[in-house]
């Protein structure tokens, strides 16, 4: 009897000294402390790694998939007559799911507190998660992977995570490219799209040299978090990195999705899609939420922080790639600040509608932008934006939630996009969770109290694609 405690106590050590060690190599290799920092030191093997994660993407897709399918309807239904600069249908319909017994007129009629109370915010208005939140990153859609692939040998394609939002959301690929000086060429992309492999002869003659060295440089790759040498990136094989145009294809958008970097622990940060470089020239603020004051901090800004990620530390061991303002940035900003929004036939000098070309439905539209649905207040003309940021409260909504890794508790200050070209820039809202300009106008009638009739809303987004 004396013995037995001792020995107790070695078996009850013992087991103590395994479970501690498991739950260290756990830590390495599994969820972590929350921490501001990300891991730097990884002690699992590659091999480990790529087994590990490709393993689970399946189920990491199935559950994602789950979820927008609650949300919305995903089916491919065309607006009639109404396409994008090259033709790509543009989708019609509200695709956000109603509550069971709701109607949107039942929603307008309640009031934020009641809706909350009831749990009647539509789910497809809630904040939307990342394909896998819990990693974040940069993920593309697939035939943006395929072109860079087919053109570079470089391959975008992440072996943890699958772009999630349909193609026949996405804006059309490859996108024209206006000039603002040299609006009398038009489309110069020539229908390709623009990488470092054809860059020179399509824009040799057509730029002074300071811009074509800037252009250059936005489609040259650079190591990112989740693609380059290291054993803890995302892609199969050692990767180059990520341009700026792998995401703003031909200056414009392709709506790759990452996390925004500005917030702590990752069930925090927000999800962002890109958005287009068409009108930059025009913008005081950058970066969706963050408010970046010149297109020259958000161009060497983001090289510093491991592509969005926040982290300086971890971009040093990505392999940071520090730009000379005067050499590079201003360079690669003098390019960006030439690309154009696209033509807008029916609008005059002054951005509003020219009467003698526009149908009635397009002019009432314009009058409830600017008067009814206070679009204007924000959206000002002649670019529909008043360069400032504004924070919609939508957590007045619905309650806290985590959902698929995301904590949603609302979404805080967002910068006011340009209007101008909105039709070629689908899906909406910093985070893609808008899929049509008819979610959007459902989406801001609800949360701006506007009360819009059915056919005013029809009209509402009959003008906003005259933009």
């Amino acid at each position: 009897m004396i013995l037995a405690k001792p020995r107790k106590l070695m078996v009850g050590a013992a087991v103590t000294t395994v479970i501690l060690a498991f739950g260290f190599a756990y830590a390495q290799q599994g969820p972590r402390a929350k921490s501001s920092y990300m891991q730097v030191d990884i002690n699992e093997p590659f091999s480990a790694i790529f087994a590990r994660l490709s393993g689970q993407k399946p189920e990491v897709t199935r559950e994602h998939m789950r979820l927008l399918n609650q949300r919305y309807d995903l089916s491919n239904r065309p607006a009639l007559g109404a396409t994008m600069d090259r033709a790509k249908p543009v989708q019609e319909g509200v695709r956000v799911k109603l509550p069971e017994g709701k109607t949107w007129e039942a929603l307008a009629a309640m009031s934020s507190k009641q809706i909350r109370e009831e749990n009647a915010f539509p789910k497809g208005f809630y904040p939307l998660p990342h394909p896998k939140h819990s990693a974040g990153g940069f993920v593309f859609p697939h035939f943006v992977i395929d072109e860079i692939k087919r053109q570079e040998d470089r391959d975008l394609t992440r072996f943890d995570v699958e772009y999630d939002i349909p193609d026949h959301f996405l804006p059309e690929f490859p996108p024209p490219i206006y000039l603002n000086q040299r609006t009398d060429l038009g489309d110069v992309s020539q229908g390709k799209l623009v990488t470092i492999e054809n860059y020179y002869e399509l824009f040799n003659g057509i730029l002074p040299p300071k811009q074509l060295e800037g252009l250059r440089l936005l489609v040259t790759a650079f190591p990112q978090q989740q693609f380059n040498l290291t054993e803890d990136r995302r892609s199969d094989k050692p990767s180059r990195g990520a341009a700026c145009f792998d995401c703003h294809s031909n200056g414009h958008t392709n709506k790759a999705t990452h996390l925004a970097p500005d917030a702590r622990p990752e069930e925090s940060r927000h999800r962002i899609v890109t958005p287009t470089l068409r009108g930059v020239q025009i913008q005081r603020l950058f970066g969706s939420q963050r408010a970046l004051k010149t297109i020259e901090d958000f161009t060497q800004f983001e090289q510093a922080g491991a592509y969005f990620d926040g982290d300086h530390v971890i971009a040093a061991k990505k392999g940071m790639n520090p730009l000379d303002r005067l050499t590079q940035v201003n360079l690669m900003a003098e390019f960006q600040e030439e690309l154009g929004f696209p033509p807008a036939p029916k609008l005059d000098v002054f951005g509003k509608l020219d009467p003698s070309k526009a149908t009635q439905a397009e002019l009432r539209g314009q009058e409830i932008f600017f008067g009814k649905g206070q679009c204007g207040a924000c959206h000002a003309a002649p670019y529909y934006t008043d360069n400032l940021m504004h924070d919609l409260k939508t957590e007045r909504f619905f309650k806290p939630e985590m959902i698929n890794g995301l904590n949603e508790v609302g979404d805080g200050a967002v910068k006011t996009f340009p209007l101008r070209g909105i039709k070629e820039s689908p899906p909406y809202l910093h985070d893609g969770r808008l899929l049509t300009l008819d979610d959007t106008v459902e989406f801001f009638n609800l949360v701006l109290g506007t009360k819009l009739a059915g056919e005013e809303k029809r009209d509402l987004v009959t003008f906003l694609r005259t933009l």
